[in-house]
């Protein structure tokens, strides 16, 4: 090895067990061991030192590997492996060649030349021959100084021919060759295992840190969402916070104005009022009879003045008038706040198709999966596992574990109708009673205007107007499952605090067509922020 190439190996060498590093660790103090050896030094140690310049430190440090020098060391390593030791001939006695075979019988390890009796004389022929090795002694037996050629697969380990007969009389020996052979195959299986397990890992690495970007993107989106929306939020409250000052400014000087007003007239009133006092008192002490009469008619005749008692009456108008602002305001925010919700819900809406193999024989499907009516019809479907054939319903083809999604229905024109979500499980056959503790989570529509969120008991639904289109938002993790009125941007009805377990799948009724009065379908469409 060049003066170099033993230089790095020293610069590579730990000062405790002065050994290539294994490992390698650095110190505050900037000092490099083994991190074996550096952590077996402090359990070992009263003090927390460098074990190279004497250091101590307050608190044991965190060790980290440092990655750099073990790249380093990986490279020397492969750049200088460890020197195999040469077998030399035994028989050999000036300058002893390389060892070709060595011999279990004679004990001895021979060169080219000197191996050449074994391969030609008759006796030596029989002899076990292997490669080459330095501790023959490894492969013979110590107590009969025969070769371990047998293994006992009873006591799992290697015999000789005597330790067959003797010792190991009547346990299954087999010559070690057969043995190795099987041993081998098998550690090929286990390789191959091993290899699949090794590629099943690098799968679930690439799975999650997959699924880890995606959630990532997933995050930084809804982030944005919420940014987004709240930021419109605020918008919205600022400017009805704006309209309303004004109008409560424009109401202050309105009601100054009047103030004055009044107060003009009230002082003008008051002026004449003493002019006219004045006078009558002056007219109390006329002598003059026929004036008293004449000046007391017109002194005395009722003046048009003004009804003071609705001036508070005016004020109650006001104090109303700013109360409807308020209680208006109050409705604008709160639909405000519904409408940033249903936002937030509509960026987790899936494509929703449905599966014609779940749907009652009487619906009628489109092409594209997308719409369903009630065809009055029976058309002779397979009855299948998955298909209902007594309640006139359909799920979607996409079921869902986990996360949120959202999906909009077209209900415009109908009379009945039922929507929501459904367990995988769920009873397909027979009569069904749909609600949560039977895997349904339904809202539903009756007599045109009769709504009912189906519960444990069941809830009627009061709705300011008709929804034409409804919307359905699941948070599998929260147990959520909320209503909303689309156009209207207002809350249906939410199923709360639920345990969901296994798959859901979107659910459809149109219901029956009632004579033509029902005959609209249900439509899935795409989520339209506009609506």
């Amino acid at each position: 090895m060049s003066s170099s190439s033993g230089s790095l190996t020293e610069e590579l060498q730990c000062s405790i067990c002065l050994d290539v590093f294994t490992d390698p660790v650095s110190t505050p103090c900037g000092h490099n061991f083994c991190k074996t050896c550096l952590n077996e030094h402090w359990d070992n140690s009263q003090t927390c030192s460098c074990p190279y310049c004497k250091e101590t430190f307050k608190q044991r440090p965190d060790l980290k590997i440092n990655t750099t020098l073990r790249e380093i060391v990986g490279h020397y390593k492969m750049k200088s492996p460890e020197k195999k030791h040469e077998v030399l001939c035994d028989i050999c006695e000036e300058r002893k060649l390389k060892a070709l075979k060595s011999c279990l019988v004679c004990q001895s390890s021979y060169c080219e030349t000197h191996l050449e009796p074994h391969l030609r004389v008759t006796g030596l022929k029989k002899h076990k021959l292997m490669d080459p090795v330095s501790n023959l002694e490894d492969y013979i037996c110590q107590k009969h100084e025969k070769p371990l050629d047998l293994f006992c697969r009873d006591d799992q380990t290697c015999v000789c021919l005597i330790c067959s007969v003797k010792d190991h009389e009547n346990h299954n020996t087999v010559p070690i060759e057969e043995e190795s052979e099987e041993k081998k195959t098998e550690l090929m299986k286990t390789h191959e295992d091993m290899q699949q397990m090794i590629q099943d890992r690098i799968k679930k690495i690439q799975d999650i840190k997959q699924s880890a970007e995606v959630r990532k993107r997933n995050t930084e989106k809804e982030k944005a969402a919420h940014v987004e929306l709240f930021t419109d939020l605020i918008r919205s409250i600022e400017r009805c916070q704006t309209e309303l000052l004004e109008m409560m400014e424009e109401q202050q000087k309105a009601a100054e104005k009047q103030e004055e007003e009044l107060i003009e007239e009230l002082e003008q009133e008051i002026t004449e009022l003493k002019l006219r006092n004045t006078e009558l008192e002056q007219l109390s002490h006329t002598e003059n009879h026929l004036h008293f009469l004449q000046i007391h008619s017109s002194l005395c005749s009722s003046r048009n003045t003004r009804n003071w008692s609705e001036i508070s009456m005016k004020t109650h108008e006001s104090l109303e008038t700013l109360r409807r602002a308020l209680t208006q305001l109050k409705d604008t925010i709160d639909e405000k706040l519904t409408q940033t919700e249903l936002k937030w819900m509509q960026q987790y809406a899936v494509d929703v198709t449905l599966d014609p193999d779940t749907a009652h024989p009487d619906l009628i499907l489109s092409d594209d999966g997308k719409q369903v009516r009630h065809g009055d019809i029976d058309q002779k479907l397979p009855d299948k596992p998955e298909r209902f054939d007594k309640c006139v319903c359909v799920l979607g083809k996409e079921g869902f574990n986990s996360g949120k999604f959202y999906f909009e229905v077209q209900v415009k024109g109908k009379t009945k109708w039922d929507l929501g979500v459904a367990r995988e499980s769920i009873n397909r056959k027979g009569k069904i009673t749909a609600r949560p503790s039977n895997g349904y989570w339904i809202v539903r529509l009756r007599n045109g205007n009769e709504y009912m969120a189906l519960s444990s008991p069941s809830v009627s639904l009061s709705l300011r107007v008709k929804p034409q289109w409804v919307g359905v938002f699941v948070d599998y993790e929260e147990g959520l499952v909320s209503f909303y009125d689309v156009e209207s941007s207002s809350h249906i009805y939410s199923f709360t605090a639920q345990s969901f377990t296994e798959k859901l799948y979107p659910y459809f009724s149109p219901c029956k067509n009632d004579g033509g009065k029902n005959s609209s379908p249900l439509i899935i469409t795409p989520v339209n922020y506009n609506k």
